[in-house]
């Protein structure tokens, strides 16, 4: 019996359904405590949506997974508007972070290789290798701009999604693909989606782009409903959030996404300091009630 079905975010290629159950299911029976809520989740419970394996090379098996990329891998178009986006929100939530519009001597300011050199100097991506980061660029990307793999991510995840599935829980670019997973199916019966540390309200990046596409309404996209009248929308976003680039869904979704900031300390986009705050163990805990 799956009541809730997880979906992970970004950089997660090296791992797997049962590597990221062990991970996300005590974070959230700890949310569901600081909840105060009588709830608590076994193992047949809960499902993966686990996608991160079609980023990742065939037969290649080093540790990290990844190619090494390099700043002239990072491509024209999406990849380095979401770039200089995440510079641009790193620079307002971190003052050791130089905007890109700042007057320095570097010559080309706003380049790929002073973007990528003002990230690694950030807080949020302390300890994370450049390559890392283009990949993680390049996994958004890829998703958002390739028909087959973004076909083949959704029915991960439309495979976990039962008739008790009660709520979806879903992480940074999963959140993208949850969104699209619910809007393709009418009719589901899940009463509560949570997304964490969401780029979904980007709207220049990645609302346009969201299947189905949104409308048209006062001259701006506006996305879709993800369910029928019983469903509770709670988007919950760390103000150091990078990849979170916009915290409140409303403008961009309605007044009914319940939209509430909360505080991750040092691991702003971090899915397991999500899952353990108590906002997001008080929504689950309502979706399975």
């Amino acid at each position: 019996m799956t009541r809730v079905v997880a979906v992970h975010g970004i950089g997660k290629q090296t791992l797997g359904e049962e590597t990221l159950r062990r991970q996300w299911l005590p974070a959230l029976n700890d949310g569901l405590t600081r909840a105060s809520s009588a709830a608590r989740l076994a193992e047949p419970d809960m499902e993966i949506g686990f996608y991160g394996d079609l980023f990742r090379s065939e037969g290649e098996f080093l540790a990290v997974g990844d190619r090494p990329y390099t700043a002239a891998d990072v491509d024209e178009g999406l990849e380095q508007d979401l770039l200089f986006a995440w510079w641009q929100s790193a620079a307002d939530s971190d003052p050791s972070v130089v905007p890109p519009d700042a007057d320095t001597l570097v010559s080309t300011p706003r380049s790929v290789q002073a973007a990528l050199r003002a990230l690694s100097g950030s807080r949020f991506f302390a300890g994370v290798a450049l390559r890392a980061m283009v990949f993680d660029l390049k996994q958004v990307s890829c998703y958002l701009t390739d028909p087959d793999l973004r076909a083949k991510a959704l029915a991960r995840v439309v495979d976990r999604l039962g008739e008790d599935t009660r709520v979806v829980v879903a992480h940074s670019l999963g959140s993208v693909v949850a969104y699209e997973t619910l809007c393709a199916r009418p009719g589901h019966r899940v009463q509560a989606l949570v997304t964490i540390g969401s780029p979904l309200g980007i709207e220049n990046l990645i609302l346009h782009r969201l299947q189905p596409a949104p409308l048209v309404l006062g001259g701006r996209p506006h996305g879709h409903w993800p369910g029928g009248d019983e469903l509770v929308w709670t988007n919950l976003a760390d103000a150091g959030d990078v990849v979170a680039l916009v915290k409140d869904l409303r403008p961009a979704f309605g007044d009914r996404v319940r939209c509430a900031v909360v505080h991750n300390d040092a691991h702003a986009h971090d899915a397991v300091a999500y899952l353990t705050d108590k906002l997001c163990g008080q929504a689950i805990a309502d979706g399975l009630a």
